[in-house]
């Protein structure tokens, strides 16, 4: 292929990132269903805050940038402003839905969308992070039913695992080495070197897509597993009245020793990606049980965060029934907006349960969002509070928290619970 031509479908924390990269060597559309996205980007802001202003503004292009062939980045919502594309990169979400099951829901409604314009000789690069076998045993049929072309003869196909880590301002999507992969070796090393062009850390083809989906999806739930047991020494040393942040730090001091720390496991990635093997693996016939005992383990924190505040506040006498709490943070990470699947919720209901009223403060999440996704109303500026609380519980270990004098919004007698161990002072931490 000569000439690429570049179409993104999903302009979030992945794709936009993605297509602004290309865009500074190609041809780029950037598509999104949703029109009130698109008008944002096209005005030069990214509310995700992936992008800074003035970087966005830099490869945007007022019209479809295919027609001259000049690298530039033009983001629309209209189905025709791609069709000329002779490359499609997905980068739709992958969420589970409430039984914890793979909703591939956005990857069938995408590839519906690339199928109606797909021609002769395009490739379509999927980057949503997946169970082994879904690009080619369930995108691949709908790009062929709704195309009406035939795989690896018509068009062809490519995968290449996003690594976007939200928030990070170091490793962005450049500095990241690039798994890839194409559904025949000549195609591999088109897609390889399409990527090549623009991530300087470098590029890995790997033999086929099902082994780049596979390692895409190893990757996350090997962190989840970590993460679970330092999750459980939290738990244990916790009854044994020993710091947990000390003896990790005291551990870490061996060259090999992996650097962990007890937390809420949220987000798109960790929270989610191990339920997609899992998944796999049980139509195969193998329950996995290191996997999905490490989900339950993690999944469980909210629930253990929130007995662990009510034990401490009933240790000190102090009233649980109607006791108010101000819960800091509600992102699934620090300094970032991103409240997709966030466990600090999981700590917010528990805490309701125990009939305690909680406002929650992020000065780094979009308040209606919050309200739309969980039905928190949240606030993201402390100024003019005068509540006094009988708890405060920080659960996102924003950048803001650490110099917040907490002491003006407890009551004489009071709890600081620390879930992120990033406090000096507290009654108690996980």
């Amino acid at each position: 292929m000569s000439t690429h031509k570049i179409a993104i479908i999903g302009l979030g924390y992945v794709g936009l990132p993605l297509a602004r990269l290309f865009a500074t060597k190609y041809p780029v559309v950037g598509f999104d269903i949703n029109q009130k996205r698109i008008e944002e980007l096209n005005q030069g802001s990214d509310h995700t805050l992936e992008l800074e202003d003035e970087v966005l503004q830099a490869v945007l292009v007022k019209e479809v940038p295919f027609g001259d062939s000049v690298h530039g980045l033009y983001c629309s919502s209209n189905l025709d402003d791609i069709k000329d594309a002779n490359v499609y990169v997905i980068t739709v979400p992958t969420p589970v839905d409430k039984h914890n099951r793979p909703d591939l829901t956005p990857l069938y409604k995408s590839s519906e969308t690339v199928g109606k314009v797909l021609s002769k000789g395009d490739i379509v690069i999927y980057e949503s992070t997946v169970y082994p076998g879904v690009t080619e045993d369930e995108c691949i049929p709908v790009l062929e039913k709704i195309s009406g072309l035939k795989f690896n003869e018509d068009f062809y196909a490519g995968y290449s695992p996003e690594r976007i880590n939200p928030g990070d301002k170091e490793h962005t999507v450049e500095k990241i080495l690039k798994v890839t992969s194409g559904s025949t070796p000549e195609i591999g090393t088109v897609v390889n070197d399409l990527y090549k062009s623009v991530i300087t850390a470098g590029t890995h083809l790997a033999p086929t897509i099902k082994v780049a989906e596979a390692a895409k999806v190893i990757e996350n739930s090997q962190r989840d597993i970590n993460i679970a047991f330092v999750n459980e020494l939290a738990k244990i040393f916790n009854l044994l009245e020993i710091d947990t942040h000390a003896v990790l730090e005291a551990a870490g001091t061996k060259w090999n020793f992996l650097p962990f720390k007890p937390g809420l496991v949220g987000g798109h990635c960790i929270g989610v990606d191990p339920y997609y093997l899992a998944q796999k693996a049980q139509e195969k016939g193998y329950h996995p049980e290191i996997i999905l005992a490490g989900r339950r383990l993690n999944d469980s924190m909210g629930q253990y965060v929130a007995s662990q505040v009510v034990k401490t506040m009933i240790k000190k006498n102090i009233k649980v029934n109607g006791g108010k709490v101000l819960n800091l943070g509600i992102t699934f990470k620090e300094n970032c907006p991103d409240v997709r699947n966030t466990k600090a919720v999981d700590v917010i209901k528990a805490l309701e349960d125990y009939s305690l009223e909680v406002t929650t403060y992020d000065p780094w999440a979009n308040e209606g969002e919050v309200e739309h996704e969980y039905g928190i109303n949240s606030i993201s500026t402390i100024d003019g509070v005068v509540e006094k609380y009988d708890a405060i519980v920080l659960t996102v270990a924003h950048k803001e928290f650490l110099d917040l004098d907490l002491t003006q919004f407890l009551k004489e007698n009071s709890v600081i619970y620390d879930v992120k161990g990033i406090l000096e002072e507290c009654d108690s931490r996980l």
